[in-house]
């Protein structure tokens, strides 16, 4: 009989006006890799911080039972000493330490008069490190590491205090394929040193490759656990949603007409700090009522790109044409593109599509305030009258558009994003890993948002690292390998061998 090395026992957590867990109940096996999967905002990621005591003790009902004793953690550093590591979708590395000096921060080994022994600090860290399969200098910056490495250096760090068992939140979000693959491998090959696992994903694919088990939350509650043969993707998604999603990508009718919206011929952004060209010489065209897909691997420079169209806000030296409604345009600045109906949903929405201490209100008229306004005062009637609007047209799920913005889930985060660029009215829509860290759920309503806003006239570019969304969702797509567009493929050519060809050029 396998032995339980964390039992959970009626877990309850309220926020003002949310229960965001009731009486949550799960256990995990020693050795094991216990997947947690649930749409947004079902409770995954409050139930690690309970867990890892990022919400103390006194602030939930119920039992932890970790490692054969009943704890009552008091904050991360209590929950590390019992060997408990917590691993979040935002790495908690300092860039401009090295290697060696983040793998050890906050428990440096010292020698016997406190001074930090960094001889010795090398020396063990180049242990984690191989005990990860990171193969890089340990006086290497972090800032340096692409975040597949910053990844694995943040597992060494966990394994560098004696870890038991490791929580990893939404780790591949970020990654690309072959470094989700990676993180993946390692996971299988952890688990035979005996270190148990347990990750929360909404890539359902990842979730049946290496789960042992599964538990499936919604609205704060524990639904079910699989084990075996019940795991499979339909039957996640089943509990996960509540209900049956026949085409998780939905059928959209055929809008696109001849008339080219926005075109780049011979576009460059060279990058002064970089040194070199992060995108070059790149022609492309967008019809109206066009969902193009922009595909390739992380670093290519699809990111960039599209901010060099939009308005430029890292201030690259730009060169060639650029054209919308067939006229030559030339934005030196995010606001000017905004005017001209461009709009530019970022991949980072903590980082750079909201203000995460405001409310949903103010995030969703933030970038189009005149329209609310006279004389320089904004009327707050139609400011909550639009935002109301906007969250019910996208299904957002807040207590009231006053909530603050940080206390959403990521994919109800991810709609208010979307509602602040919808309520600029652009005809240029730049998604930027547009479901990146959302449920299947989330992602299908975002989908069918994109479906309805190209029915409505409007036109789409699309970035997206997930390759069976880009093909599934865009009627054309454009590849970019090291800054050039490497091909173009129509809906009948794209699929990931082809892409995948053109991605590595």
């Amino acid at each position: 009989m396998p032995k339980n090395i964390l039992e959970m026992k009626k877990i309850t957590k309220t926020f003002p006006g949310v229960k965001a867990l009731d009486e949550v109940s799960i256990t995990v096996e020693e050795g094991e890799i216990h997947f947690i999967v649930g749409e947004n905002g079902a409770g995954k990621s409050t139930l690690m911080k309970v867990l890892s005591g990022v919400y103390k003790h006194g602030t939930y009902t119920g039992e932890i039972v970790f490692d054969g004793e009943m704890r009552e953690f008091g904050g991360i550093r209590d929950s590390e000493k019992a060997g408990l590591a917590i691993i979040y979708q935002e790495l908690a590395l300092v860039p401009e330490l090295t290697v060696f000096e983040n793998i050890y921060l906050g428990h440096e080994i010292t020698s016997g008069k406190g001074i930090i022994d960094w001889n010795e600090t090398i020396v063990k860290s180049v242990e984690q490190l191989k005990k990860v399969k990171l193969d890089v200098n340990p006086s290497e910056k972090v800032g340096r590491l692409n975040v597949g490495k910053q990844q694995l250096v943040e597992i060494a760090k966990a394994m560098s205090k004696d870890v038991k068992l490791l929580i990893l939140d939404e780790p591949t979000a970020a990654l690309n394929e072959d470094d989700s693959e990676n993180l993946l491998k390692l996971l299988v090959d952890l688990k035979k040193h005996g270190i148990t696992s347990i990750m929360i994903s909404h890539k359902l694919k990842e979730v049946a490759a290496i789960a042992d088990r599964v538990t499936v939350m919604r609205d704060g509650k524990t639904i079910c656990t699989l084990a075996g043969d019940e795991i499979s993707e339909n039957v996640i998604i089943k509990n996960m949603v509540g209900r049956e999603i026949e085409d998780i990508y939905p059928k959209r009718d055929n809008f696109i007409t001849d008339e080219v919206v926005l075109e780049t011929r011979n576009w460059s952004a060279y990058d002064s700090a970089k040194k070199k060209h992060v995108i070059k010489d790149a022609n492309i065209k967008l019809r109206k009522g066009e969902v193009v897909g922009i595909a390739g691997l992380m670093g290519a420079g699809r990111s960039e790109f599209a901010l060099s169209m939009f308005g430029n806000p890292r201030n690259y030296h730009l060169s060639g044409e650029m054209l919308l409604n067939n006229a030559a345009v030339s934005y030196k600045h995010p606001k000017e593109a905004i005017k001209a109906g461009l709009a530019y949903v970022s991949e980072d929405r903590k980082g750079d599509g909201l203000i995460l201490l405001q409310d949903v209100k103010q995030n969703i008229t933030i970038a189009n305030l005149k329209r609310l306004a006279n004389m320089g005062v904004i009327n707050e009637n139609e400011e909550i009258i639009d935002s109301e609007n906007y969250r019910q047209q996208l299904n957002i799920k807040t207590p009231s558009i006053n909530q603050t913005v940080s206390n959403l889930s990521g994919g109800n985060q991810q709609k208010v994003a979307l509602s602040k660029w919808l309520f600029t009215n652009p005809n240029v829509l730049i998604l930027d890993e547009p479901t990146r860290g959302i449920d299947v759920g989330a992602k299908f309503e975002i989908y069918s948002l994109m479906n309805k806003l190209i029915e409505d006239g409007m036109s789409i570019i699309m970035i997206s690292s997930e390759l069976p969304e880009l093909l599934a969702m865009s009627d054309r797509l454009y590849v970019v390998a090291e800054g050039v567009v490497t091909g173009e493929l129509s809906k009948e050519n794209a699929t990931q061998e082809n892409v995948m060809k053109l991605a590595t050029l």
